[in-house]
């Protein structure tokens, strides 16, 4: 098969399309012809090495966790899918290197969930680890009906989903993001606000009480910001700076692969409750170039790479 391969960390130009042995189905594992996958920061910051000491490589290594497609071959004990089913995942496994730039990927049933039917295939890859991120860190917060929740980075990947996912369940949503995404986030249901100096007292002027969930998504200053606004009682939630929990008594997560939860973000986009942008598309072969896309930063919407 062809693949996105590197053998040394580094940079975009380390990634080669190569050729490849053909994944073989484990007893739990199916072996998925690739449609789509999509680009996550997460993939070129393991690339650069920069997550060596949380998760092995080994090279050659193939990049990717988010992917779309058909079930192509099943394991030994794998009842959930057959022959031509179209499924999506997050396929992170315990060591990076049969990743989704590849046309095909063996991946385990637990991180795998039937397509949603509403999507194509590029917009079902678009979705994984982003709308997992999200929906997950909006369980673990607890956002409910009636609260007011900020959500930093809102008009990125993963805020764009979590602005939507809140405003679903019925909170107030109030987004940070750049004026020329301000637009954008009111059409997903949040009122923007610009992010960078003066934050907090913009964030006060629409919520003099505090906001009851603050989600950061970016790092940097966010949840010191987000501490400067919480309600008594409020919870920050970080993917990006452990001080939420260790300083703030709130929650620092990880996401997981979870069919169960990816079975409820697709019927939320079979149901039209969320949607999804697609900003670029690129081949395979050019998957190096869509790396270096994903690093320049400020997309709206994700990167996808077609087979």
């Amino acid at each position: 098969m062809r693949a996105i391969t590197y053998s040394r960390f580094g940079g975009a130009d380390v990634l080669e399309l190569t050729e490849q042995p053909d994944p073989h189905p484990g007893p739990d594992t199916v072996v998925v012809r690739v449609r789509a996958a999509s680009v996550n920061p997460v993939d070129w910051k393991v690339r650069e090495g920069y997550l060596a000491g949380l998760i092995d490589t080994q090279f050659p290594a193939v990049p990717g966790w988010d992917v779309a497609g058909v079930v192509e071959q099943v394991g030994l004990d794998t009842p959930e899918y057959q022959v031509g089913d179209e499924v999506y995942g997050y396929v992170r496994k315990d060591v990076v290197q049969g990743g989704t730039f590849a046309e095909l990927v063996a991946a385990p049933v637990r991180t795998l969930a039937r397509k949603p039917a509403m999507l194509s295939f590029a917009e079902a890859a678009a979705v994984p680890l982003a709308g997992l991120t999200a929906y997950q860190t909006i369980e673990r917060s607890g956002v409910t009906q009636g609260q007011t929740v900020l959500v930093h980075a809102a008009a990125g990947g993963v805020g764009a989903f979590a602005v939507q996912l809140a405003h679903a369940r019925g909170a107030r949503v109030i987004g940070t993001a750049s004026a020329g995404n301000h637009e954008f986030l009111r059409g997903l249901g949040a009122e923007p606000v610009e992010y960078g100096e003066g934050l907090a007292d913009r964030v006060r002027a629409l919520a003099p009480q505090g906001v009851d969930v603050a989600l950061d998504y970016v790092g940097g200053d966010a949840v010191a910001v987000s501490a400067d606004v919480l309600a008594p009682g409020g919870t920050i939630t970080s993917i990006a700076d452990p001080a939420a929990r260790s300083e703030h008594d709130g929650v620092y997560a990880w996401v997981r692969p979870s069919t169960t939860d990816l079975e409820a973000l697709g019927a939320l986009f079979d149901e039209g409750v969320l949607r999804v942008e697609v900003a670029r598309t690129f081949d395979l072969a050019d998957a190096a170039d869509a790396h270096r896309a994903s690093e320049e930063g400020h997309v709206r919407g994700k990167i996808v790479v077609t087979v």
